[in-house]
């Protein structure tokens, strides 16, 4: 952890007021590298990007605590002001670790000089993320479809990437079909508002989100679609139906014309790669046709594991997940096929199965046949739970496991994958919206020995879907300079 950097204010009003005042201009700054340079700021790893002025604060007070410094917007706006000066290329850049790094090695240097030096590969790059955008279609408007609309249509920055170009559905009852679908990306009783505005073209079948023009295109099956009708070529079908998760089923995708590769956002059967960002994420390659996202619980838990396997060893363990209730379930009893699930999900707790503990394997083949795993669905709409019962081989305690942790969210090539609080008073719903795979409670950690227990929180739709959405610009070929580097 970093030594205090600034002494507590006198004046806490008016040391707030302040760093509001900076973070308004921030705000401007920010908003502009994104749009006319694709540069994305971060704090820590949190996005900086379209964020109101109390959460660029929250940025920044979330690194006072986690790091024991007091980093503040007095330190890290003269550095953006900087850099918003510089003709940057494309990049990702992480004000708050630069900043530590120019205060603590900086060694009297002039800001710009040291920034020169830090990002100077990318100033004056005309480099484009991709050579030209990509078009995506969503395949299915459920749960994760529409988060997923939300992230694409965030993530347009100047135009250059990934575009959502369409949305596959099937006809609905109602005449009104698609004013119903846009009411329901418009509203979310879990997520909130959309951020920004949603116009309804019904003669089209198009909805303009933000300004981008969306098709809406009804079909029955993959195999009645024709993309290269709406202008729609080479593009990455995003399929959330989870109706197909083999390489026959989805492969009818890659029949239609206008569609070149296949996402599925559940886990893959047969040989199809289930992917987890940040672990195997180099088994996509240009070559790849058919992919899977595995599913929200693996993506959850395997960051976790493999930090853990990679420090202390991973002799056997059990893996059992709190999950909330999915739309699989019945609201009250009703039949169902799968056992227990047809008994009502808001009024019980239900215990079922999970293929996690044994898709681990997939992304991390070395703790094949090391892991058991059970669920049970508690009556909460999102956010979910794993709790890691692990023997390791070597002991530990509880301080310097949490320690370990801690550094890896923060320091780490993991660090989009596991979150982690300090929080004695944290709820599920504190954690919903986190674009995090996981989030470790650290509070909760018990070690005795060489068994430790791991809680780890998790936003099994949105924090899915941005795993899903570093898949896809993997699968597609965006790179991104990283300063600094992890």
């Amino acid at each position: 952890m970093t030594e205090n950097t600034r002494p507590i204010p006198d004046d806490f009003f008016a040391d707030w007021k302040e760093r509001e005042a900076l973070s308004e201009s921030m705000i401007p700054l920010i908003g502009r590298l994104y749009r006319e340079n694709n540069v994305s700021l971060y704090m820590y790893g949190k996005s900086m990007v379209n964020r109101s002025v109390i959460e660029l604060m929250k940025a920044h007070r979330f690194v006072r605590q986690m790091e024991q410094n007091e980093l503040s917007e007095f330190e890290t706006f003269p550095l953006i002001k900087v850099l918003s000066e510089m003709n940057l290329g494309p990049a990702h850049i992480d004000v708050g670790k630069l900043t530590v790094s120019y205060q603590t090695s900086g060694n009297g240097s002039d800001l710009t000089e040291f920034l020169q030096k830090e990002v100077g590969d990318d100033i004056g790059s005309t480099r484009k993320p991709l050579p030209e955008p990509q078009d995506v279609v969503l395949y299915g408007f459920g749960r994760i479809g529409r988060l997923l609309a939300r992230l694409l249509i965030e993530k347009t920055g100047s135009g250059d990437m990934l575009r959502l170009r369409a949305i596959v559905v099937r006809k609905g009852k109602n005449a009104n079909d698609i004013a119903k679908r846009a009411s329901l990306l418009r509203r979310d009783s879990v997520h909130g508002a959309f951020e920004g505005t949603i116009r309804v073209l019904e003669e089209e079948n198009i909805l303009v989100c933000n300004g981008n023009p969306i098709q809406v295109i009804y079909a029955n099956s993959p195999s009645e679609v024709d993309y290269t009708k709406y202008g729609i070529n080479n593009a990455i079908i995003l399929d959330n139906t989870g109706v197909w998760r083999d390489e026959a089923g989805l492969g009818v995708h890659l029949n239609c014309p206008g569609a070149s590769k296949v996402l599925l956002t559940a886990p893959g059967k047969g040989n199809i790669p289930n992917i987890v960002y940040g672990i195997n994420h180099h088994e996509i390659t240009p070559e790849s046709k058919i992919i899977s996202a595995a599913s929200c619980t693996t993506n959850a838990i395997v960051p976790v594991l493999k930090a853990i396997n990679d420090e202390y060893g991973l002799n056997k363990g059990h893996v059992e997940t709190v999950h909330s209730y999915t739309n699989d379930q019945n609201l009250i009893d009703n039949y169902h096929k799968g056992s227990r699930r047809g008994r009502s999900a808001v009024l019980n707790m239900v215990l079922t199965e999970t293929g996690a503990a044994k898709a681990v394997a997939k992304a991390l083949p070395e703790l094949e046949g090391k892991l058991t795993g059970n669920a049970i669905r508690v009556p909460t709409p999102n956010v979910s739970m794993a709790i890691l019962n692990l023997q390791l081989n070597k002991e530990t305690n509880r301080e310097e496991l949490n320690e370990y942790m801690r550094k890896m969210s923060l320091h780490s090539s993991l660090q989009q994958q596991i979150d982690y609080t300090i929080s004695t008073e944290a709820v599920s719903t504190d954690f919903v919206g986190s674009r995090h795979a996981c989030i470790f409670d650290s509070e909760a950690t018990i070690v005795s020995g060489d068994s430790v227990v791991l809680y780890c929180w998790y936003d099994n739709e949105f924090g899915y879907s941005c795993q899903v959405i570093r898949c896809l610009e993997e699968l597609v070929g965006v790179s991104w300079p990283m300063y600094p580097s992890a």
